[in-house]
């Protein structure tokens, strides 16, 4: 009985021992799979910071044009929503700034700049160029040699396009172009006439620093 016993006992280890050896081995069956970081995307609200220079000109009904030119520096707010590669968004910004010119004692200046935008790109991943363009609204100081000078809020529009790279994490870099026009004012006998308009146009270039929330 024993030797049956002992017997039985070795054929079914020998049986368990084959099973186990014709198993592939056990890390195909528990092997984590890959990690797959989620695909990148441009949606989302967003603030930032942007500064530059610029330069354009001022023409008066009472004297030639001449150029202005100077440099500003504000803050950047917006939306992006992407579309698998197309980004639309809107943004607002505003700037101070100290663009400015003169010729013959006649001189105007801008002190603040803000624009309100649409934006279309097209996602590269993190790279995304655009276009823009939307409203823009600013003021319009004008002087005159001896006389008390006037100046305006005055509304207008604003074109251009960018480049933006999201460099690391939420963070995003760019570098912009926009034409700036806010139209013209009637400054008036404080500029030498009864009626005397005084425009403002600008050129900017500027880089900026979004975070994307």
């Amino acid at each position: 009985m024993k030797r049956m016993f002992v017997v039985g006992a070795a054929l079914l280890a020998l049986t368990g021992a084959a099973v186990a050896a014709d198993l592939p081995p056990a890390q195909n069956y528990y092997k984590a799979p890959a990690f797959m970081p989620p695909p990148f995307t441009w949606t989302g609200f967003y603030v930032g910071v942007n500064g530059g220079g610029g330069f354009g000109n001022s023409k008066w009904d009472t004297t030639n044009g001449f150029n202005t030119s100077g440099g500003f520096v504000g803050g950047t707010i917006g939306y992006n929503y992407q579309i698998q590669h197309f980004v639309v968004g809107v943004e607002g910004d505003v700037d101070w700034d100290s663009i400015k010119g003169s010729t013959g004692g006649f001189s105007t200046s801008n002190t603040w700049l803000s624009t309100v935008r649409g934006r279309v790109g097209y996602a590269a991943d993190r790279f995304m160029p655009y276009v823009t363009g939307g409203g823009a609204f600013g003021n319009i100081n004008a002087s005159a040699p001896g006389l008390a000078g006037g100046s305006a809020t005055n509304a207008g529009w604003t074109v251009g396009a960018g480049l933006e790279f999201a460099f690391y994490g939420n963070w995003s870099a760019k570098a912009e172009y926009l034409y700036v026009s806010l139209n013209k004012f009637n400054c008036g006998i404080g500029c030498g006439a009864a009626t005397d308009n005084v425009s403002f146009n600008a050129n900017l270039i500027r880089a900026g620093i979004n975070y994307r929330f």
